[in-house]
């Protein structure tokens, strides 16, 4: 479905219709990095479940909190959710 088929089946049930793609494609990005991390992750890990939820949380906080992102004016994700 095209952008006008969502428009308008968003209309139809009381809803904007606005597009909004930056945040979908942040979305699409963190997935992607995510995959890549996992895929390396995957080839090279031998410890415990609990060390790989560990390891998972810290990314998602350095992703999140700490990395700087271009598109965010240098900023990472959660400050840019606060302006």
């Amino acid at each position: 479905m095209d952008g006008y088929g969502y428009r308008t089946a968003l209309f139809r049930i009381g809803l904007s219709g606005r597009l909004d793609y930056t945040e979908r494609n942040l979305t699409e990005k963190w997935f992607h990095t995510l995959k890549q991390r996992i895929d390396r992750f995957h080839t090279s890990w031998v410890g415990s479940r609990p060390s790989v939820q560990g390891c998972l949380e810290r990314f998602v906080h350095y992703y999140s909190h700490q990395k700087s992102y271009q598109s965010l004016n240098n900023r990472p994700p959660v400050e840019e959710e606060l302006n």
